[in-house]
This record gives C-alpha cells, structure tokens and sequence, in this order.
C-alpha cells in the first residue's frame, strides 16, 4: 500500500507556510498557509527524491542521443539534479536521519510520477524534466520559508544552477529544424501540468481544503503557472 504525504502519522505542532517574497526568490507574492505545511521529514524525503528521478530520467537520455555535443548537456543537467540530491541528504544526515528512510515512503508515487510523465520520444521527456522540475523546484523553494535554518539551506540548495536551460537549447533547436515539433511539445507541456500540480498540491495538507484555505492556496498555483507559461513561451511554445 501506498503511504502518501498525509498519511504519515508525524504532524508539525506548530507551522506555518510562507510563499517566499518577491525580493526573496523572484516574481512570487508571499502568502501564508497556516497548518497546512508537510511536517519537516516529509519536505526533506520528497525534496530529496525528486532530484533523485530527475538525475534518473536525465540520466537514461544520454545514451540515445547521437550528438555529442547534446549528450553534454544533457549530463549536465544530470550532474546538477544529483549535487542537488546529494546536498539534500547531507543536509537530513546532519539532522539525525537516515535518507532511505525519508525517502522511501515518496518512491512508489513518485516513480509513477515520473512514469506518467515520461514521454514517447527524448524531446518530450526532456521538456518533462524542463517543466515538472521547474514547477516543482519552485513550489519547494516556497515551502522552504516554513522550515527555519534548515528551509534556508533547502532553499540555497534548490536556488543552485539547475543546468536545464541546456536543455532548453537542445528543444529550441529541435523546433526551428522541424516546424512540426511545436505543436507536438506545446500539447505534451500542457498534459504536464495537471500531474505535477497534484504531486505539489497533495504535500500541502491531509484532507479537502475548505473555502478560506482555497483562497490562501489559489496564489501560488496562479504563480506556478504564470512560471510554467514564461518557460513555455522560452521555447515559443504556447502554455
């Protein structure tokens, strides 16, 4: 059986969720979510597993590729998701925990996750990384502000260079050469976005929001999204 984020028995006594400021990480209005934040291992765990599938997924594009020059980047990205992942273990190693354990609860649903995000073809799969990465990498940035020093350290951890603009060259480049790619992209960036917001939605809190918590919750994914339409119009692709 599954255990998903609110499932776990251990709950914060007191938290509460600010969305970093403007000045803090860049154009997302801070909100706060009083109660509705992960307890600080269920942060840690999924942080840690995600940039764990997305070195796996950038991992296993490198040996299709035929260009050198994009097997390079491609490593790259890969290189910076697991110094990400490796900083985050560090970082629950130096609290007393053991990673695995953090982890674990987060392999099953994530790694569905990441299957139902895969693409059919490379491109699509790297546009996947690009974007639920991208979307997700800042939704942990905003969680971040709740959790004290450790929530700082997660932030500057998440906050490194992420290599995946690489990625976009590769996706650029594949579009001006074939017109037909746009539409292709455009379409599977738009089937990207329910998945991942599920997966940001289901860490806030165990139950159904009510009316007043749906009014507090409706800031970020508006955020999120505006992100997801500037990495997508990037790319010249509509959101």
């Amino acid at each position: 059986m599954v255990n998903w984020f609110w499932q776990r028995g251990k709950r914060p006594e007191e938290r509460v969720l600010r969305l970093r400021s403007r000045g803090d990480y860049g154009d997302v209005s801070r909100v706060d979510f009083e109660e509705l934040a992960p307890d600080i291992d269920t942060f840690l765990g999924q942080a840690a597993y995600l940039q764990l599938g997305y070195f796996e997924t950038l991992s296993a594009l490198i040996a299709p590729t035929p260009e050198l020059s994009q097997k390079e980047s491609i490593s790259r990205a890969a290189g910076a998701a697991l110094n990400k992942h490796a900083a985050l273990v560090a970082v629950i190693r130096e609290r007393g925990d053991d990673p695995l354990d953090l982890m674990l609860p987060f392999r099953e649903p994530l790694d569905a996750f990441r299957r139902a995000t895969h693409g059919a073809r490379p491109l699509e799969t790297m546009l996947s990384v690009h974007i639920t990465a991208g979307m997700l990498d800042d939704f942990y940035l905003a969680l971040s502000a709740s959790y004290g020093d450790t929530g700082r350290r997660v932030a500057q951890i998440l906050g490194a260079d992420d290599d995946r603009e690489a990625l976009v060259g590769i996706l650029t480049d594949a579009i001006e050469a074939d017109v037909e790619w746009r539409s292709l992209l455009a379409m599977w960036g738009r089937r990207l976005v329910g998945d991942t917001l599920l997966i940001a939605r289901g860490a806030l809190g165990p139950r159904s929001l009510d009316a007043a918590e749906e009014k507090k919750v409706e800031p970020v994914f508006t955020d999120l999204m505006a992100a997801h339409s500037r990495r997508m119009s990037a790319m010249a692709l509509d959101a």
